[in-house]
């Protein structure tokens, strides 16, 4: 007997842009992560930006975590070496596990856009109480090559052999696909 194939589901994401420069009207990178994650089907829950602070990305990343209603957290920004890039160590010990392989795969994509300057990209993910965390770097074009090479099938319950949907929102009820 074959298996029905997964149905689409939706999740809600929120975005969370970390900048000492930017507000809404210049966002680029927070701009492009919506309009990709809803071209997807999924839903923003939420979208804020904060400074480059350790303190505020964990008020406002804690937050989500605890909601039950936010299954994914985009982080853009915070990621490099400069002295205020700080998202990392924001983010790293709010996480009950790491997705180990995310920043390596990023670093391989990325690689064949912009070269060896990959190497000073801090890349994460990780899933924290239920939600699936993803730090990004701040460039518009980076936020781009994590979603479209990564993120997307990873966040779609249709991919196959496995993807992080029944995690976030658990199994489908009896008759209702895969």
């Amino acid at each position: 007997m074959a298996k029905t194939p997964s149905p689409f589901r939706p999740l809600n994401i929120s975005v969370l842009t970390v900048s000492d420069t930017r507000s809404l009207a210049e966002d680029t990178s927070g701009d492009a992560l919506i309009s990709l994650l809803t071209e997807a089907g999924h839903t923003l829950q939420d979208r804020q930006i904060v400074k480059d602070d350790v303190y505020a990305m964990r008020a406002v990343v804690s937050n989500w975590i605890a909601d039950s209603k936010t299954h994914v957290v985009l982080i853009t920004g915070g990621t490099g070496f400069y002295s205020r890039d700080s998202t990392p160590e924001a983010i790293t010990p709010l996480l009950d596990k790491e997705v180990d392989g995310f920043g390596e795969l990023f670093r391989q994509l990325s690689y064949e856009e912009i070269g060896t300057s990959t190497i000073q990209s801090r890349a994460l993910a990780g899933l924290a109480n239920k939600t699936l965390i993803f730090c990004l770097p701040g460039s518009t074009g980076a936020c781009r090559t994590a979603w479209n090479g990564i993120i997307k099938e990873q966040l779609d319950a249709r991919h196959r052999p496995c993807n992080f949907v029944t995690m976030l929102l658990g199994p489908l009820p009896e008759g209702q696909g895969a």
